[in-house]
């Protein structure tokens, strides 16, 4: 079984947290990771990767080659 992938380049986003007295502190808005397993039919196996929500349904619409195509990568590396 393959390990998992993260194939995201997403990173976190960061700002304040204002309660009530609008006292500002730092804090970091985290991404929605999932671990998912993709069936890639050119490869005819399944792939185990760890990608955003919203990737999920980019995937899901195009692909995973497509996808990573678009993210200038290989599905070699998947492997």
């Amino acid at each position: 079984m393959a390990a998992k992938r993260n194939i995201t380049q997403k990173k976190p986003l960061f700002g304040n947290h204002r309660p009530h007295s609008l006292k500002a502190t730092r804090r970091k808005f985290g991404l929605n990771m999932q671990t998912k397993r993709i069936y890639v039919p050119e490869i005819d196996r399944f792939v185990r990767v760890r990608v955003t929500a919203k990737e999920i349904r980019t995937i899901d619409k195009i692909g995973l080659v497509k996808f990573m195509k678009r993210q200038g990568r290989s599905i070699e590396e998947l492997l």
